[in-house]
């Protein structure tokens, strides 16, 4: 369904689960955005319009790729194995751009202006059944693309009911800032720190809500497991396939591609009526489901390369 004007290998050896050993070089990384640069952002795009801002994100995304020595290495890493070819710096560039339209684009959608963009949805059905017969499910993303433009969509629109189950420690600078924007979609956040997650996330999913998270980066001392990723082992967290094994709901994963200008496809894909781990084989059975995922991310990521938003060495 197209909408232009919608308000609307094989594994390594070591064992399946390792507990806070994976390396979150994405959680030590420096916050770039201070309150006075977002805030400037914000004015530009609110005041003087979209196609102003979106010239002035070239010669932001120029400065990153001068500076963020890390972040370009990790770029180029990744490009390396998703495109044919030789990897340049354009190249690069065009990557950190893609990322900073993406971040224009939330000041739009939480200010529920989704008549700048053509949204293209796939696999609308898996979705519409889903929430037709009333049950709560987990929506399965990644750092791949939007998250925001489901959620802005899903809150201002009352699509369905949605919480997320989200890190805002990292980068407080953005998430304050994006907060303030629209304090509605700020409430549907979980974080995953707290005493009482787990029961706020069960209490969501049994009142019929969805529930997203993503499902590509270790949080504070997760379980992990080890998958293939685009032809090298790398570590993903067991957290999401535990937690759905835990609710016994079914679990749809999603894609928010953006594919240039104002245009975005989201993908959605049915991935489990239930997940259910037998005690003994726990984890075999986990990084089994993992895999899965993790196939689909490698499907998308190659469809859409320049939407991975993971600046930092994926691969251990």
């Amino acid at each position: 369904m197209t909408n232009c004007n919608n308000r609307s290998g094989g594994f390594p050896a070591p064992k399946a689960f390792e507990v806070g050993k994976a390396p979150l070089q994405w959680s030590s990384l420096p916050e770039r955005g201070t309150p006075a640069s977002l805030g400037a952002i914000a004015w530009i795009a609110e005041r003087l319009g979209r196609p102003v801002a979106r010239l002035l994100l070239y010669p932001i995304t120029f400065y990153f790729l001068i500076t963020a020595h890390a972040a370009r290495r990790a770029s180029c890493e990744f490009l390396k194995r998703t495109r044919r070819g030789s990897v340049h710096w354009w190249h690069v560039l065009r990557h950190f751009y893609c990322f900073a339209a993406t971040i224009l684009d939330r000041v739009y959608l939480l200010h529920g202006e989704f008549d700048r963009f053509c949204v293209t949805i796939h696999g609308k059905e898996a979705l519409r059944r889903q929430n037709e017969n009333g049950k709560g499910c987990i929506l399965l993303g990644s750092h791949l693309g939007s998250f925001e433009v489901l959620r802005a969509l899903a809150v201002m629109q009352g699509g369905f009911s949605l919480k997320v189950l989200m890190d805002t420690a990292h980068n407080q600078n953005i998430s304050r800032f994006f907060d303030a924007l629209n304090p509605t979609i700020a409430g549907t956040v979980i974080t995953p720190d707290r005493p009482d997650t787990l029961i706020r996330a069960r209490e969501s999913v049994d009142a019929g809500c969805f529930l997203g998270m993503l499902g590509d980066r270790v949080f504070g001392a997760d379980k992990t497991t080890r998958c293939q990723f685009l032809g090298a082992p790398a570590t993903f967290p067991a957290g999401p396939i535990l937690l759905a094994a835990m609710m016994h709901c079914p679990v749809v994963l999603f894609f928010g591609l953006y594919r240039g200008g104002n245009r975005y496809d989201i993908y959605f894909e049915h991935f489990a009526d239930e997940i259910a781990l037998n005690r003994e084989r726990r984890a075999e059975e986990s990084q089994s489901w993992m895999k899965r995922y993790v196939a689909r991310l490698e499907h998308y990521a190659r469809l859409a390369p320049y939407n991975w938003f993971n600046f930092y060495s994926f691969w251990d």
